[in-house]
């Protein structure tokens, strides 16, 4: 096996690289208004009027290049960079149609582009995957110009809540981690139970039987909202909807059976 590259996580890389493949966010898969709000709720703060005519910047960590779908109608050009080769073909395939994108296999800490260089740059949920997060925030700040805009999204501690709202996540996450360690159990399933189990756990695609089935839908559907609108959520959104669509009309299915019985 190839060692990865440095500030690399082997486990992450294969996780993510499972996730955008199963689910490419294609223009096919994900509806344009849903692939807007996802886009709007991050880069709603990005500087845009700031940036310099035909702008270079960077996607770190493009995974299936989700915003970069966006981003890249906005500037001159785009460097699309992840470390797993199977979410750039995704990203390669899903931007097809855009000819101002490069695309680079490339590890956080070895950034094919010149220090001092870029105009901008973001990455959106990445930064937490990798060792050493600090290390991965001075690598790309030595890309950028200086005082280019670089947008980044982490997930933090909750240091600054309560302890009884960080109790309620902990009691939240055991129950996802059981949950998607049940569903990547059993290796059978459609698309939309196996966007259950990657919503609970980003895991392996599988899907569960009857009963973890059912478990999942109630949780997605029944378990108070802030235990599930996160990023993994307006990931897989459509596919959610999809699955309660099918299930319900299975249900009425059934019920016109019974009546004609």
């Amino acid at each position: 096996m190839t060692p990865l590259p440095e500030n690399t996580d082997q486990a992450t890389v294969e996780g993510f690289g499972r996730e955008w493949t199963t689910f490419t966010q294609s223009a096919s898969e994900l509806a344009a208004e849903d692939r807007r709000a996802m886009f709007e709720s991050y880069f709603s703060i990005f500087p845009w009027d700031a940036l310099p005519p035909n702008s270079i910047g960077a996607d770190i960590g493009c995974g299936s290049g989700r915003w970069a779908y966006l981003v890249a109608p906005r500037v001159g050009h785009l460097h699309a960079a992840d470390v797993a080769a199977d979410a750039l073909e995704v990203a390669r395939r899903n931007l097809a149609g855009l000819n101002n994108v490069s695309f680079h296999q490339a590890s956080v800490s070895a950034l094919p582009f010149a220090d001092g260089s870029l105009d901008f740059a973001y990455s959106l949920g990445v930064l937490h995957h990798v060792p050493d997060t600090a290390s991965a925030l001075r690598d790309i700040a030595a890309k950028l110009k200086p005082g280019a805009p670089f947008l980044v999204y982490l997930y933090y501690a909750f240091d600054n809540r309560p302890a009884a709202y960080r109790m309620l996540w902990r009691i939240s996450n055991w129950g996802r981690l059981i949950l998607s360690r049940a569903l990547r159990a059993a290796n059978r399933g459609d698309q939309h139970h196996r966007a259950l189990g990657v919503l609970a756990d980003r895991a392996d695609g599988r899907a569960a039987g009857k009963i973890w089935q059912t478990a999942a839908l109630m949780a997605a559907y029944l378990l108070p909202a802030p235990l599930f609108l996160c990023d993994a959520y307006r990931r897989f959104r459509p596919v959610l909807h999809a699955a309660g669509a099918a299930l319900h009309a299975r249900a009425n299915h059934r019920d016109a059976a019974r009546v004609r019985i």
